[in-house]
């Protein structure tokens, strides 16, 4: 089992954290429950820091002639201004984070699918945005892990949004060492890995490590990061996972009987087409790795890029007669 750098986060204080929403609610979130025991959370409502109370009446964005506007409509203030102060100061205050967990469908913290009114007296959705503490860490971090609490019940987008944020979470140790030895570790460490999201960048990167000591490690660091967090931007397709799952394969697929063959081979295509979740193929690789004792291969973030426990599967209620209706 791999030890894992503990990430840093900023979340929606009203995810578990404290009874801030605007109807003085809390939301339990199981899954940010679970990510505390692994990471470290800085909690924040943007709504209550620029001086709305606990409750308070419901704000909305509205698109008033191309401009947005944070409105609330029983006052009519506009809360525009002082929101943007608030995302400049607070973001700018920001270090050593690795991502954002953020409150989905927020007028403040929503990162996609927030309505958007067409005007302030009586108004329809015109269309679907950001809220404005949400686009404004988007814009200032682009290259962390950033995802709402409703896209990550998304099993695909919890396993990217997990996987680029325990890495970032890897890389920033390197960038504090400042160790040419550390890059070197973490680019073999996570070879597999990178060629699972991108073999061209997987290339590229080599060739930074390789040109470090000409570089100077400040400027290898640099450069390493930018391109580190540019291919893990999105998912790795399902072609590219099978490849790099095939390469390890390699390493063993000679000890293993015609029968054990079959068996991976017949588990990697279930994951290929759809049947069977990628932690099946990475548990089956990981089984016989350990199996054989490859030490390089053990080593490889891709077989356990986070915490197991992280991706969790519905489960039964064994005292519960699901006969029974």
């Amino acid at each position: 089992m791999r030890s894992f750098i503990r990430p840093k986060l900023v979340a929606s204080k009203c995810l578990g954290f404290a009874p801030c929403r605007w109807n003085a609610q809390i939301i339990s979130n199981d899954f940010v429950k679970l990510l505390g025991k692994h990471a470290d959370f800085q909690a924040v409502c943007p709504e209550v820091e620029i001086g709305l109370g606990i409750p308070r009446n419901p704000i909305r964005v509205v698109d008033d002639h191309g401009r947005l506007v944070l409105y609330q409509p029983a006052t009519g203030k506009d809360f525009t201004k002082p929101m943007e102060d608030f995302c400049e100061s607070y973001l700018k205050g920001v270090g050593g984070i690795d991502g954002f967990i953020l409150k989905g469908s927020s007028p403040s913290c929503g990162i996609k699918n927030v309505k958007v009114y067409s005007g302030f007296e009586n108004p329809s959705v015109k269309e679907k945005g950001s809220g404005f503490f949400g686009k404004a860490v988007v814009d200032r971090f682009p290259d962390l892990a950033v995802e709402d609490d409703e896209r990550l019940a998304n099993v695909m987008i919890r396993e990217h949004f997990l996987t680029k944020l325990f890495t970032i979470a890897r890389f920033r140790e390197v960038q504090m060492l400042r160790d040419p030895a550390e890059l070197v570790n973490f680019h073999s460490d996570n070879k597999f890995l990178l060629m699972a999201f991108s073999q061209k960048e997987l290339r590229e990167l080599g060739h930074i490590v390789a040109n470090q000591k000409k570089a100077g490690i400040d400027e290898a660091i640099r450069s390493y990061r930018q391109r580190l967090t540019a291919a893990i931007s999105r998912p790795p397709k399902k072609g590219s996972m099978v490849n790099a799952l095939m390469h390890i394969f390699g390493y063993f697929s000679e000890k293993l009987s015609s029968q054990e063959k079959k068996f991976f081979m017949d588990t990697i295509d279930d994951y290929r087409s759809g049947k069977m979740p990628l932690i099946v193929s990475l548990n089956l690789t990981r089984s016989l790795v350990t199996r054989f004792g490859i030490d390089y291969l053990l080593r490889q973030t891709i077989l356990e890029p986070y915490p197991a426990d992280l991706l969790s599967f519905p489960t039964y209620d064994e005292d519960r007669d699901y006969w029974h209706f």
